[in-house]
């Protein structure tokens, strides 16, 4: 495939500031292997860090910013943390290189109703929704 610059007044430069994800992100599977809030959490962490990876916006600041709940901050921030792409010490943030291959989860296998309730996020939130309706 033969690359041309399609709008040439308005190509991309490393300003005053500094982000960039490798493209092993998407080519090794850290892209499929995050949920889209895991991906919301590292990729604003990227475009807010400094060129070592750190960044030190408060779980407040990133909550308002990310449109999200500090409970799924936390899960998001910890699932992060698991699959070894970020460090935290509960003031400063620093997205890591990337390891040599994504720290997978092993699947939970549901197979009862009480699985479900226990382990699906959609069924959860459905009970949630229905206690809060009624």
């Amino acid at each position: 495939m033969i690359k041309k610059i399609l709008v040439p007044e308005r190509v991309r430069k490393i300003g005053g500031s500094f982000a960039f994800v490798e493209h092993r992100f998407v080519r090794d599977g850290f892209f499929a292997d995050l949920d889209h809030l895991e991906l919301l959490l590292y990729f604003f962490l990227v475009l807010v860090s400094d060129r070592c990876g750190l960044s030190y916006y408060s779980f407040d600041k990133i909550c308002s910013s990310l449109g999200v709940d500090i409970d799924a901050y936390i899960e998001a921030r910890n699932a992060l943390i698991d699959k070894d792409l970020i460090a935290f010490d509960g003031a400063i943030f620093q997205v890591l290189s990337l390891p040599d291959s994504p720290q997978r989860r092993s699947p939970v296998i549901m197979k009862s109703e009480e699985d479900l309730e226990r382990s699906d996020p959609a069924t959860i939130r459905q009970i949630l929704r229905n206690a809060f309706q009624s």
